[in-house]
């Protein structure tokens, strides 16, 4: 059940982002950019995530690499909404 969870978390996610994307290139708008590169990093978080606890030994731990991946997705968020906002 909480593999179904994972794998959902991450669709949405990629949804989220392809529906961002699809916006900026039909709007042309720096903020929705911004948003759905935000959401392509945190559906590679959510990827790493699956691999992590899903496919991967318990032995092997990406805790890190979750944790960069979500950072850096906020990080671009952040900036997107400090310096490019109107």
């Amino acid at each position: 059940m909480a593999s179904l969870v994972y794998l959902l978390g991450t669709i949405v996610t990629l949804l989220c982002a392809i529906l961002l994307l699809r916006a900026y290139g039909n709007v042309r708008k720096k903020l929705l950019l911004w948003s759905g590169l935000c959401f392509v990093g945190l559906t590679i978080s959510n990827a790493v995530l699956c691999i992590d606890l899903i496919l991967l030994p318990a032995s092997v731990d990406l805790y890190m690499a979750r944790l960069g991946t979500a950072a850096a997705a906020m990080l671009l968020l952040l900036y997107g909404l400090v310096f490019e906002s109107e």
